[in-house]
């Protein structure tokens, strides 16, 4: 038997895992023992969805690409958490930090690359660490110390303003932190946008609420033991609890150059990634090749299977000629895709744009010879995968430009069934349609089945619609249903009706109590908002409030506004109020210099631009209940002025809306509901288009609506019952809301469960009893009532030590130092 030479890969991050992954696909194990170093104690991950771990939306062990039993079933000797201190070429060793010499016939180097930490005045200890608050933002362990810091701190600056930039301020604001981002640059993500695209995406962040400050250089950290602030080349300074620094990356290149390989900037290679040793490869963010240092996943992929043809003899000739610059992407929810160029490089280059600022659209395509040469699209991508081919394979384009932007009607879209296999679906983890053709042909046949097989999908997530399609497109009518879009919450396995069994049978009155019992003990940062809401629904009184699984909302019992200030809306029923109420809110207007007081849709008056440690006097100087403008709750009833004035007025609206608000205020739900009650069918107050709407018609008579809609989703409700008198419109839509709160999934509102369930079905329930359960539901419903109590009472026994701690604004030089 030939014996198997010693290949010794440094780095265990996403390049070297994946050359090691197409090593052994090739029947690299038959001719390598091969050993992996890498400093971090885990397995491989994907670097791409730290930003998810840190808002919460995965945990850190859905993130692994490779987890340590992978190394063990695909014999592969995996020394984490171990640091490689020296290449030995005379000897052909590689020295580890406890002096350990690992032998190699081959090496390759997959170091990756650190984050660049700009020179600033005040950022290190004396020992040469970060100072406390200060943090760097590349691994697991970073995402867990900036989320630790950040549950304690009520403002923070993420300096940097690229990708990763951008997605660390999203984790952050899942604090409840008020963020700032920092970009020396004139606009955001300048290595993939131009201009006005990149000054559209500062406006989408600052409607997330996000502070973006562009063309701002900073000079020094503030604070003697901890981060108190940033001041500013200009002179301003901003009072600041943490900095996270994501200025981009560098090559991590000591250890080549020591070994006295060629570097320049980054490790330089030839088209087989072989650097100045004939021994030795590299790949990864730590390559230069023919000039070039790429930082995004898709070359790396494409360097690593190059490397596994060439080191495997499956085809020695093979090369890496470099890669085309593509990437589709969401920042912040916001879709992008980026290409090639971003700016002409001559008068002889055609730009073709399109710009629609006040819905963030922008496109822009760069065309150089009748071929693509670079192009832009945010805010609709929907064009991006036949740009990306176009531009991959240098196809000459169409005549007309404006097809290539937008679908004219006169050609059908093509379907990615029509696809070339080789295409790239997921760029983040680099698999083709054909992968998930032999995925699905292997016997995956679920969207989810294949994803977690390929990981496709499992970067950004932009491509999930596009691998649903190719799943079913190959699956041809037989795929197979997946359980788990079916779970009420993504991080506990039961279905609703299931769910809500286990918690009452077993008593479970907190959400960390239900992730103890029913997930293992594995608790999900995206599902804790939608078990809080059930948890008090079901409980009402009961139900152990832990704040840190409610939204930023309901912590604080307002509405965040684009600026981190709140918004005030108290209760108004029926949308009738008095001289002395008005007066009060005035007055309250006055005291608190309330930038901005407006009538809203509901009928209610809203004080806009409350600071967040002013919402406590606020709610008591107005001395009124919570209007609940902010909660997945019962909001408004809105009536007309019914039959007290109105000369068509039949029944009175303005007494039913004011009951109706006094029985289901603060009533917790699946979604927002608003109702409302006219006093004839001239409909004036649009109860029609409620989630309930009663409507007086002739004869003292009731009918109740239920399920309508009135915002980007336009409904008319179904007629649920006509009834003879307030008390009987109190009870069958309390009892349809019992209904739908027991069975409706988590955000859905009522529209959208009345059109799935039926009208037919909930009449039957609601209406004639069918099941049996009306005195139940009746009773539920008569609980969750006895268990209301106002919020805003939490003004004098507030919750939490910091529940109404203010955020920080920014501040001129001349108001001292921090």
């Amino acid at each position: 038997m030939m014996q198997k030479k010693q290949l010794v890969v440094i780095g265990n991050g996403m390049a070297g895992a994946r050359a090691v992954e197409e090593i052994v696909a090739r029947g690299g194990n038959d001719i390598f023992e091969i050993t992996m170093i890498g400093d971090e104690p885990y397995g491989n991950y994907n670097r791409i969805l730290l930003s998810n771990v840190l808002n919460g939306t995965q945990r850190s062990e859905e993130i692994f690409l490779n987890p340590l039993e992978w190394y063990e079933t695909n014999q592969v000797r995996l020394l984490a958490g171990v640091r490689a201190t020296a290449i030995h070429r005379a000897t052909r060793t590689v020295e580890l930090a406890d002096k350990t010499q690992v032998p190699y016939d081959q090496l390759l180097i997959a170091t990756g690359s650190s984050p660049f930490v700009p020179p600033m005045d005040g950022l290190r200890t004396p020992d040469g660490k970060l100072k406390p608050g200060a943090f760097v933002f590349r691994t697991i362990d970073d995402c867990t110390r900036i989320a630790e810091w950040a549950q304690e701190s009520r403002s923070a600056v993420v300096i940097g303003g690229g990708l990763l930039g951008l997605e660390a301020a999203r984790g952050l604001t899942t604090y409840g932190c008020d963020v700032h981002v920092i970009q020396i640059m004139p606009y955001l993500m300048n290595q993939q946008l131009d201009m006005s695209s990149g000054t559209m995406l500062k406006y989408s962040m600052e409607q997330m609420g996000i502070h973006v400050h562009v063309g701002v250089a900073t000079e020094k950290l503030l604070g003697k033991e901890r981060i108190e602030g940033l001041a500013f080349k200009d002179g301003s300074k901003l009072a600041c609890d943490m900095v996270v620094i994501s200025a981009g990356i560098r090559p991590n290149v000591d250890l080549a150059k020591d070994a006295g390989l060629m570097v320049d900037r980054a490790i330089m290679v030839d088209d087989q990634l072989r650097t100045s040793d004939s021994r030795i490869f590299a790949v990864g963010e730590c390559v230069q090749h023919r000039s070039v240092v790429y930082g995004l996943v898709a070359p790396l992929w494409e360097q690593a299977k190059v490397l596994a043809e060439h080191l495997t003899g499956r085809n020695p000739q093979a090369a890496y000629l470099g890669s085309k610059l593509a990437t589709k992407l969401k920042v912040m929810g916001v879709e992008l895709a980026s290409m090639g160029v971003v700016e002409p490089r001559d008068d002889r280059d055609e730009v073709v744009q399109f710009s629609e600022p006040r819905r963030g659209r922008y496109k822009k395509l760069i065309i150089r010879e009748n071929r693509l040469a670079g192009a832009i699209l945010l805010g609709d991508t929907a064009k991006a995968g036949s740009l990306m081919q176009m531009f991959d394979r240098e196809t000459p384009l169409p005549e007309d430009r404006a097809a290539l932007l937008f679908d004219l009607g006169q050609a059908a879209q093509q379907s990615v069934g029509d696809l070339p296999d080789d295409t790239q679906i997921c760029n983040c983890n680099g698999v083709s349609k054909g992968a998930i053709r032999a995925c699905v042909l292997a016997g995956k046949r679920s969207p989810k089945a294949v994803m977690d097989a390929t990981r496709a999908g499992m970067g950004c997530g932009s491509c999930k619609s596009n691998v649903a399609k190719l799943v079913e497109h190959f699956c041809e009518g037989e795929m197979v249903e997946d359980p788990s879009a079916h779970y009420y919450v993504p991080g506990v396995p039961l279905a609703k009706p299931e769910l809500v069994e286990a918690i009452t049978a077993r008593g479970l009155r907190s959400v960390s109590a239900v992730f103890a019992t029913l997930a293992g003990g594995l608790e999900d940062p995206a599902s804790k908002p939608g078990l809080a809401s059930l948890l008090k629904t079901i409980w009402g009184a009961e139900y152990e409030d832990e704040r840190d699984a409610r939204f930023i909302n309901d912590r604080v019992h307002g509405n965040i506004q684009r600026d981190g200030t709140f918004s005030v809306v108290p209760q108004m029923p029926g949308g009738v109020t008095t001289p002395a109420d008005l007066r009060r809110i005035a007055e309250v207007a006055e005291k608190y210099q309330v930038p901005l007081v407006k009538l809203t849709g509901g009928q209610r008056i809203d004080l806009l631009g409350i600071r967040k440690d002013d919402l406590p006097n606020v709610w008591a100087d107005l001395g009124m209940p919570s209007g609940y403008a902010y909660a997945k709750s019962f909001r408004t009833c809105k009536s007309c002025v019914g039959t007290d004035f109105c000369r068509y007025g039949l029944g009175d609206s303005m007494g039913l809306a004011k009951e109706i608000e006094q029985r289901f205020h603060g009533l917790e739900s699946p979604a927002k509901i608003k109702m409302g009650t006219t006093g004839c069918p001239r409909n004036c107050s649009e109860a029609y288009i409620k989630d309930v709407g009663a409507v007086a018609i002739e004869g003292g008579r009731w009918e109740l609506y239920v399920g309508g809609a009135g915002g980007a989703h336009v409904r008319k409700g179904d007629l649920l019952c006509t009834v003879e008198t307030h008390a009987d419109v109190l009870k069958y839509a309390g009892r349809f809301i019992q209904y739908y709160r027991e069975n409706a999934k988590y955000l859905e509102r009522t529209y959208g469960f009345v059109e799935r369930v039926g009208i037919a079905k909930i009449r039957a329930v609601v209406v004639d009893d069918a099941e049996g359960i009306a005195e139940r539901l009746d009773a539920a419903m008569q609980h969750s009532v006895d268990a209301y109590t106002d919020p805003w009472l939490e003004a004098h026994r507030p919750k939490t030590a910091n529940q109404f701690a203010s955020t920080i604004p920014l501040v001129a030089a001349h108001e001292g130092s921090l």
